[in-house]
């Protein structure tokens, strides 16, 4: 099965860069230096940030879908994070070095099926969950933290 994993769009986030830590505390987010990496991936770029490189704590809807599973949670974003990651047919290092919560979601924003694995076994994984025709897109998530990684599609 073909897929696609993309990273956010930055234009959501632009407005707080640059942005002092007041007037991103006004907002809700936090600024914070990466201290190590792994540790801060970039919904955006799909890669975690580099040591002393500076990411923005924030809150993002991940699943606007008018069901019981509407979700969002703290994400990291690179500040001035440009041009969103686009990995077809391959899973990014960010994905597959750690413990994730996978969910599928039919049409309507309901999930069909889950799981939690090891990130090297994830392509296995969407193969399984778009075998089923209802299935529509995937969520990943950071088994340990529950914050959203990546929306997975079938590519088209």
């Amino acid at each position: 099965m073909s897929f696609v994993i993309a990273g956010l769009e930055p234009a959501p986030f632009a407005h707080l860069f640059g942005l002092s830590d007041q007037a991103l505390a006004e907002r809700q987010a936090v600024r914070m230096i990466a201290d190590a990496k792994p540790g801060f991936p970039c919904r955006v770029t799909l890669e975690d940030a580099e040591p002393g490189e500076a990411v923005l704590l924030v809150n993002h809807e991940h699943l606007p879908v008018e069901t019981p599973y509407r979700s969002a949670h703290a994400i990291f974003v690179r500040e001035g994070a440009g041009e969103p990651a686009r990995f077809a047919g391959v899973i990014p290092e960010q994905l597959s070095s750690r413990l994730l919560s996978v969910r599928a979601f039919d049409g309507a924003g309901m999930m069909t099926d889950a799981d939690v694995i090891e990130g090297t076994d994830l392509e296995a994984l969407i193969a399984r969950f778009f075998a089923d025709a209802t299935v529509a897109y995937l969520h990943v998530h950071n088994a340990r933290r529950g914050c959203f990684a990546a929306r997975v599609d079938r590519a088209s």
